[in-house]
């Protein structure tokens, strides 16, 4: 059977990483604390043994948001890598940042007391309607400045 191996980092790639074996507790937290760190109404975590967790490339900028905890994230495009607690033999890898975020799907939610209160009606929503020329995704396609989803070189792209 073949290890499971996670890699991932930053939007502008200054900040990759990799975690070897499959992914502890993956889960969605609601905790204020998290809706803070992410700019977002939650964030979806999941634990790496810290033994098996590398950083391949820079290195993260790290907010200490409690006593027990640390959150890491990129300096320079301030992407949410890590939640960290450094006395522990894991590290929490924010699942948005990995190359394939659909790969580690969650299997719990944290916090629920400050989860969004509308969030049962999401998939009520209209569903905004597909543009009819592509013009404007051709434009953001063709100047992405984006890392792709996959370790690279070198970083950033040299253009020719």
């Amino acid at each position: 059977m073949e290890t499971a191996r996670h890699t991932g980092g930053c939007q502008c790639g200054a900040v990759r990483y990799r975690a070897l074996g499959e992914l502890g507790y993956p889960h969605i937290c609601h905790c204020r604390m998290c809706q803070k760190a992410a700019g977002n109404y939650f964030l979806p975590l999941a634990a790496a043994k810290r033994e098996n967790f590398e950083l391949t490339r820079g290195d993260p900028k790290w907010f200490r948001s409690s006593d027990l905890v640390r959150r890491g994230f990129c300096g320079d495009c301030g992407t949410p890598l890590f939640y960290d607690i450094p006395e522990e033999d894991f590290i929490n890898i924010a699942l948005g940042s990995l190359d394939d975020p659909d790969a580690v799907r969650p299997v719990m939610q944290s916090n629920t007391d400050r989860k969004m209160s509308w969030f049962h009606a999401l998939d009520g929503l209209p569903v905004e309607a597909e543009p009819d020329t592509p013009d404007r995704e051709n434009a953001i396609a063709a100047s992405n400045h984006q890392h792709p989803d996959h370790d690279t070189s070198h970083w950033p792209r040299r253009i020719p």
